[in-house]
C-alpha cells in the first residue's frame, strides 16, 4: 500500500513527511486555492519538502487536450522529480493521456466514479486512476466496492495502472479500500492521525509508563550504567 497526503498545506506536508511513510503528495485546484499562496511558490516548496524521489501529483486546470499537454510539460519542468499530472476524466482528458505517454510524463486520471471510466483511462495509458470514495458514498453508493471492482478489472486484464483511491472521510473507508487490494490511498493529515490512533493503544501505553515509573521513576534506559 502506498500512502499519500492529499493537501496543499505546507505545515501538514512537513509534519506528515517527517512522521509517516509518505509515498508522495497529491493536490487539486481546491486544495491549492485554499492556501492563498502564489502557485509556483507553493508547489515548488512542496517538492522541496518531500524531495525529488517521492511522488507529487498536481492537477491541470486546462480542458482541451493540447493545452493540458502544454501545462503538464510546464509543470514537469518547473516541479521536477517524480511527477504526475492529474487530469479529470473526459474525452479531452483521455486524448491528453495518450499524448502525454509519448512525452514520458506520468499521468493520474482523477474524478473517477465507475469501473468503466477507470478501465478507459488505464487503456489510454494512465499510471494511476483516482476513484472518489466518500463522494460516491454521499449519493447512496458504495465507494469502496467501486474501488474493489476497478482492482478486479485491472487484475483481469493485466493493466499496468494503479488504483489511487481518494476522497475519504473516515478510517473505515480507508480500511475497506485496503481490503480490496487498492494500490494506494491519498488522505488528509487528520486521517493519518486517526488511522494511527486507538483508545486501547493509549490505555496500553499508559500502563507501560505507570509500571516503569513505579520502579524506576523518571529514569530512562539511557540513564542506566552499562556493566
Amino acid at each position: 500500500m502506498k500512502y499519500m497526503l492529499d493537501s496543499g498545506n505546507l505545515a501538514d506536508v512537513k509534519h506528515c513527511n517527517e512522521f509517516y511513510p509518505l509515498a508522495g503528495v497529491t493536490t487539486n485546484p481546491t486544495l491549492v486555492a485554499k492556501e492563498k499562496m502564489e502557485f509556483w511558490e507553493l508547489v515548488k516548496e512542496i517538492r522541496n519538502i518531500i524531495g525529488p524521489d517521492k511522488m507529487l501529483h498536481v492537477q491541470t486546470v486546462q480542458t482541451e487536450a493540447e493545452k493540458i499537454v502544454e501545462e503538464a510539460k510546464l509543470l514537469k519542468y518547473q516541479v521536477g522529480g517524480n511527477f504526475f499530472v492529474k487530469i479529470p476524466i473526459s474525452e479531452e482528458g483521455l486524448k491528453a493521456v495518450m499524448m502525454l505517454k509519448e512525452e514520458d510524463i506520468g499521468v493520474t486520471v482523477t474524478a473517477i466514479f465507475t469501473p468503466a471510466q477507470a478501465l478507459l483511462a488505464a487503456t489510454a495509458g494512465a499510471d494511476f486512476v483516482a476513484p472518489y470514495v466518500n463522494r460516491f458514498d454521499n449519493v447512496v453508493g458504495d465507494g469502496a466496492r467501486v474501488v474493489e471492482e476497478i482492482v478486479q478489472e485491472f487484475d483481469r486484464y493485466g493493466m499496468n495502472c494503479q488504483v489511487l483511491a481518494a476522497s475519504f472521510k473516515n478510517v473505515e473507508q480507508i480500511h475497506k479500500c485496503a481490503l480490496s487490494g487498492c494500490h494506494a490511498v491519498t488522505i488528509s493529515a487528520d486521517l493519518f492521525k486517526n488511522t494511527l490512533s486507538h483508545p486501547m493503544t493509549d490505555v496500553a501505553v499508559a500502563g507501560f509508563e505507570k509500571d516503569w515509573d513505579s520502579l524506576y521513576g523518571d529514569q530512562t534506559i539511557l540513564d542506566f550504567e552499562i556493566k
